[in-house]
Formats: structure tokens, C-alpha cells, sequence
């Protein structure tokens, strides 16, 4: 079987092979960014970090160039760490097995961390190389992206120099992304009281699992399902039904993954039983036929469990069941700035019992414009405040207003078609990106995003496409070869 350090651009794959071995999850970055200042001693260039742990590594300009404006390239260096139910594995120590099949590179029942991985491996290959032509560099490496944004909002005046700025966090090749949506967070917290389990009960674990999941930005338009939704969906009814009583519910992680897996421990009159796990089989060939086209994988199972020495008192379980059922996810509104783009969404992200009578509900909005993003958040907001529950938003983070008139996107579009004879796409993400931070903390730079073709971000089916790291590779380096001209 092939391995990645086989793969071209061996420069990049090579440091990418590298950054699998060190731990990085959000907020625990510590190790690379030890190996990044490491890096930068041994390849005898200057690096700095701050009080965040943001790095900085600044390169000469290639011979010839040296009056060329200086460009930063950028990515974060955390990555989303999800990984399926049944695989052993922890984040802050074990490193990732890539695996290689049909042009993608995958891992092993975790996600791969390309996002922002393979970025990082550009700009480490650039660092390192004494033949691609460039001006002076700065590459700039961001901690905190994908649970807060803290690096970038951390930034100070002084701390890069550049007036350009390449982002290498998109997903995407043949794409130039030149805006992204602003996002926030909203969470809302039930109470409930414990009550005894009712007399001559069954109780029954009940799994959503199977579903890709995917990024909350990205892939909100793609059709997936969120386990939460379907595993509320059937516990509502069966609870006006068979007078389900609820003991535990544990849905999705991360605020910015859609949700791939949720379950339930239930209990239900014993003489049902028989009926119920027969409308819960109907249940589960109905939303399999929902979602054949979008979601393979999906299962839906059950299996008998320990009694629970308690359960939630029915009118909580009721007023959280309800709520969830009618809180939006997915997209609210599609653009019509930038047809084809969704301009706002909503995420179902988890559903937690974090102690004993508590019950947490993460969900994140984004919008490209800002008052569409408060919008979607006090809907959300309203839907659990009715419901009873106690509701906090995030500060949430800007997004970035498209200029199409950008000099950095005339010279990256002209470059894309001179290296493969076609014009980019040029359009905006839904997805949060760095550079709308980036625009507060320095006004009047220039950016645009680019990077390879990567799926299934924030989940354990992420997955990059081989040929297009050939291509970013091409793209960026003659871009950069010719940014002062």
C-alpha cells in the first residue's frame, strides 16, 4: 500500500506525515507549537511567539525580490478531534494513521486533521525550500481556530507586517474564497428533577449512528441528517405513545460538527415492549428511506439496558424533547449577493448531561451578514426560552465582506489560469474563517483563501484528494513567484 511520504508534492505530504505524529487539539497546542519554533531555529530563520501561542516565522525574500511586498501566509495549527465511538484512541497522545486509497488520503476511525494540517505542511515546505521564488514571507500560525478563534483574536498590532495575506484554510481547490460568514454561539440549559422509575418497566439503549457528520459551515446544505434530530424525533412520539420516560440522552460533540451519532437510555411500560421496539424498527426503515441518497451508513439500533435507579420527571423530558424537535438546523437563508452560497444557518451541535439534573444544548449560528446572524441566533434563543430553559450566547467572532476588487484576487486568478488554462471560482464560504478577525485587528489587508479539495472536515470520515494538493502546490507557489510584479 502506498504511503503519503510516496506522494507528490513530496515537500508538503513529508511535513504533513510530520504534523500527524504531534498532538494538537484545540487549546492544547502546546507541543506544536514547540516544533514549529523548533523548525525555525534548525532552518536558521527568525520566529516569534505571543502571549497566546501564536507563531510567527518570517523568511527572506528569494534573491532578486527583496523589495517585493512582504505576503503572510496562514493557518491555525488545532484540529477538530472526533474520532468514532468504537475506536481506542486519545488525542493528546496518539498520533494519526494516514491511510491511502483511490486518490484520498483518510485516517483510521479518527479525523485526519488536513483542516488545517495540510496548510501548515505548505508553509513548512515553503520555509524549507531553497528553489521555489518568492518576496519576503511571514507565515503565520494561529492557535484556538476551531473552539474559539482565540489566537486570532488575540492578535496584536506589529506582530505580522505583511498587507497581503493568504489564508490556506479552505477546502476547495479551483476555488478562491474571498468572504466567509460570521458566526456565534447559543447554548441553552434545562434543570429537571429525578423521579423513581415507574413500576414494572423495561428499559432500552436506544443508538442514531452512522452518519458522516461533516463540517457546520460547509456541509450544512448537503442534505446530511443530525443524530440529534432523529433520535428527538422518535422519542417525542414515543412518548406521547407508550409514555416513554427519558434516564439519559448524550447527542454530538462538537458545536461546529453536525451531529454523526446520539442515544438514549429509556424506559417504558413493560407490557408495551413488543410495540414499541416494532414502531421503532418502522421508525428506523422510515428515515433510512429519508436519507438513502445522503446518509449510507445510517443506523439506527437498540438494545436492552440496565434499569436506571432514576429518570427525568416527564413534564422536563417533555419541555426538552419539544424544544429540540422545533429548534431549526440547517440552512435559514441562501444568498442572494453571491447566488449558490447559503447566507445563514443554524447547528443542532450536542445535547449533554453535564451533572446530575442539568441538561446542556449546544447550537451555533453563521451568516455573512451580521444582523442575519443575531437574527438566527434569538430564534434559537426563543425557541428554548419558551421551553423553559436558561439561554447564553458567545460573543461569536465577524465574518469577511467580499472585495472583488482585490489586487491579491486579480493576481491569484490570472496565476490559476496560467497554471492550468481555466479561471477559478471566485466566491465566499459559509464557514468561518480567521480573516474576519484578521480585517479588525489590521485594517486594510488584502487576502484571499485557497487550498486543496478536503471532505468531511470535523469528522472521521475527512478525507483529502491527492490531485488537488498537487494543484494548490502548483497555484501557490507561482502565485507567490510572482505577488510583487
Amino acid at each position: 500500500m502506498e504511503t503519503i511520504s510516496q506522494l507528490a508534492p513530496q515537500e508538503v505530504w513529508r511535513y504533513f506525515s510530520e504534523i500527524l505524529r504531534i498532538p494538537r487539539p484545540s487549546k492544547k497546542e502546546d507541543k506544536i507549537i514547540a516544533w514549529l519554533m523548533d523548525f525555525a531555529g534548525q532552518q536558521g530563520l527568525s520566529a516569534s511567539s505571543d502571549t497566546a501561542g501564536n507563531v510567527v516565522i518570517r523568511k527572506p525574500a528569494s534573491p532578486g525580490k527583496e523589495k517585493w511586498p512582504v505576503v503572510v501566509l496562514q493557518t491555525h495549527v488545532d484540529m477538530v478531534c472526533e474520532k468514532n465511538s468504537d475506536k481506542v484512541f486519545d488525542f493528546e497522545k496518539d498520533p494519526i494513521s494516514a491511510i491511502v486509497a483511490d486518490d484520498w488520503v483518510t485516517a483510521d476511525g479518527t479525523t485526519l486533521g488536513a483542516d488545517n494540517g495540510i496548510g501548515m505542511a505548505a508553509q513548512l515546505a515553503l520555509l524549507a525550500s531553497d528553489s521555489v521564488q518568492h518576496g519576503p514571507l511571514e507565515c503565520l500560525f494561529t492557535v484556538d481556530e476551531e473552539t474559539g478563534l482565540s489566537g486570532a483574536n488575540a492578535l496584536q498590532p506589529g506582530f505580522i507586517s505583511g498587507k497581503m495575506l493568504i489564508n490556506l484554510d479552505s477546502e476547495d481547490e479551483g476555488e478562491i474564497f474571498i468572504g466567509c460568514a460570521g458566526g456565534m454561539d447559543t447554548v441553552a440549559t434545562f434543570t429537571y428533577d429525578l423521579v423513581p422509575v415507574p413500576a414494572d418497566s423495561t428499559a432500552y439503549g436506544l443508538m442514531v449512528s452512522g452518519l458522516l457528520g461533516g463540517h457546520s459551515g460547509d456541509d450544512i446544505h448537503k442534505g446530511l441528517g443530525n443524530a440529534n434530530k432523529l433520535l428527538v424525533r422518535f422519542l417525542l412520539q414515543a412518548q406521547e405513545k407508550f409514555g416513554l420516560s427519558l434516564a439519559a440522552i448524550d447527542g454530538g460533540n462538537l458545536r461546529n460538527a453536525i451531529a454523526r451519532e446520539a442515544k438514549a437510555t429509556v424506559v417504558i411500560p413493560a407490557k408495551l415492549s413488543g410495540e414499541f421496539l416494532s414502531d421503532f424498527q418502522h421508525y428506523a426503515e422510515t428515515v433510512r428511506f429519508e436519507f438513502d441518497r445522503t446518509e449510507p451508513g445510517l443506523s439506527l439500533s437498540h438494545q436492552e439496558a440496565e434499569m436506571p435507579a432514576e429518570v427525568m420527571d416527564g413534564d422536563s423530558a417533555g419541555r426538552l424533547l419539544r424544544a429540540l424537535m422545533a429548534c431549526p438546523h440547517g440552512v435559514l437563508e441562501w444568498s442572494f449577493r453571491m447566488p449558490g452560497m447559503v447566507e445563514t444557518s443554524t447547528n443542532l451541535a450536542s445535547v449533554k448531561m453535564k451533572e446530575k439534573g442539568k441538561i446542556v444544548v449546544a447550537t451555533s449560528q453563521r451568516s455573512e451578514i451580521e444582523s442575519r446572524k443575531s437574527m438566527a441566533a434569538t430564534t434559537v434563543e426563543s425557541v428554548f426560552l419558551l421551553a423553559g430553559a436558561a439561554v447564553v450566547h458567545s460573543e461569536g467572532y465577524p465574518g469577511w465582506t467580499p472585495d472583488p476588487d482585490s489586487p491579491l484576487l486579480k493576481t491569484a486568478v490570472k496565476s490559476y489560469k496560467r497554471c492550468f488554462g481555466t479561471d477559478p471560482v471566485v466566491r465566499s464560504i459559509h464557514a468561518g474563517l480567521e480573516c474576519g478577525l484578521f480585517l479588525e485587528k489590521y485594517p486594510g489587508l488584502d487576502m484571499i483563501s485557497i487550498g486543496p479539495t478536503i471532505k468531511g472536515a470535523h469528522s472521521p470520515s475527512e478525507r483529502i484528494h491527492i490531485p488537488t494538493v498537487v494543484k494548490f502546490w502548483d497555484h501557490l507557489t507561482d502565485l507567490l513567484g510572482r505577488a510583487g510584479e
